[in-house]
C-alpha cells in the first residue's frame, strides 16, 4: 500500500480529513524547505506537495510565480528538490510527499531517470499541470514501474466523460480547482464547491482535494464538509513573501496557520 493511500485511508478510519499545505521547493532559500517541510508536518500537515520551481508556471498566479522566481534566482533545479525529499525521509518515513510542477523539467531529465530518482529519494506521487491524461501515456507506466502515483487536476468545467477518464489515467487522489482561474485568484464559493463535489463523487471512488482559495481557517473547514482534503498554497507563500530573510518567522508564522486550519477542519467534521 502507498504512503498515499495509507493516509487517506487511516484519516478516514479516524473521521478526519486531510490538510496539503503547498510550497515551492527553493523559496525563500534551499536551506529552509527541509525545515519548513518538518514544521508543516508538526503543525497538521498529512501530506505535502512540494513545489518544483518553474519559469513559465501557467496555472499560478502572482504569488506562486514569484515564489517560483526566488527559488530559481537561488539556483534551485529539480535535481536540488529530488535531494530536499531525501533530506526530509531521513526523519520522516510518514508524510506522503508529492510534487507538483510542470513537465519540462520531468522531460529534460528523462521519464525513467526522474521516476527512478523521485522513487529512490521517497517520493510518493507527481502532479504535472501541463500533461494531460491523453498524453500521459509513456509517463504513467513508467511512474507505475515506480510505485509513483500520478495526480491530475480537475476543473469546474471539466465534463462527466473526461472526469471518468482522467480518474482511470491517476491514481491517489484527485486535486479538484475550486475556481476558474489561477492560483490566489479569488475566495472560494463553498457552495458551488460542495455540489460540484458530491457530483464527482458519483463517477469516481478516488478521494478528492479541493485547492485554489483556501485562504483562512474557515474556508478550511468549510471544505472540509465535502472534500477528502484540503489543499493550502498561495496564503502559505505569502507568508514567506512577507519574511524573506527571517526563517524563524516564516516557520512560526506558517506553522499556526497550519495549526489553526487543522484545529478548524478537525471541529468542523
Amino acid at each position: 500500500m502507498s504512503r498515499i493511500q495509507r493516509c487517506f485511508e487511516q484519516l478516514q478510519a479516524a473521521g478526519r480529513r486531510a490538510l496539503i499545505p503547498y510550497i515551492t521547493a527553493g523559496d525563500p532559500d534551499r536551506a529552509l524547505t527541509v525545515p519548513l517541510m518538518h514544521r508543516m508536518v508538526a503543525s497538521g500537515a498529512s501530506l505535502i506537495e512540494l513545489g518544483v520551481p518553474f519559469s513559465d508556471p501557467m496555472a499560478d498566479g502572482p504569488v506562486i510565480q514569484l515564489a517560483c522566481e526566488r527559488a530559481l534566482a537561488q539556483g534551485t533545479s529539480l535535481s536540488d528538490v529530488l535531494d530536499m525529499v531525501a533530506a526530509f525521509r531521513r526523519d520522516d518515513q510518514q508524510t506522503p510527499v508529492v510534487l507538483m510542477g510542470y513537465l519540462n523539467p520531468v522531460e529534460i531529465m528523462g521519464y525513467e531517470s526522474f521516476a527512478r530518482r523521485a522513487r529512490e529519494a521517497g517520493v510518493d506521487g507527481v502532479l504535472i499541470v501541463d500533461l494531460p491524461p491523453e498524453e500521459s501515456g509513456e509517463a504513467a507506466a513508467i511512474f507505475r514501474t515506480h510505485a509513483l502515483d500520478l495526480i491530475f487536476l480537475l476543473a469546474p468545467t471539466t465534463t462527466d466523460a473526461r472526469i471518468r477518464k482522467i480518474a482511470e489515467a491517476g491514481s491517489g487522489y484527485l486535486y479538484y480547482v475550486s475556481l476558474k482561474g489561477v492560483t490566489g485568484a479569488s475566495n472560494i464559493d463553498s457552495n458551488e464547491v460542495a455540489t460540484r463535489i458530491r457530483h464527482i463523487r458519483t463517477l469516481t471512488d478516488l478521494p478528492l482535494g479541493v485547492g485554489f482559495g483556501i485562504k483562512n481557517a474557515e474556508s478550511a473547514a468549510s471544505v472540509t464538509q465535502v472534500a477528502d482534503a484540503v489543499v493550502v498554497g498561495s496564503a502559505l507563500i505569502n507568508l514567506i513573501a512577507a519574511n524573506p530573510t527571517e526563517p524563524a518567522r516564516i516557520l512560526a508564522q506558517i506553522g499556526r496557520l497550519l495549526a489553526e486550519m487543522r484545529a478548524a477542519m478537525d471541529a468542523a467534521v
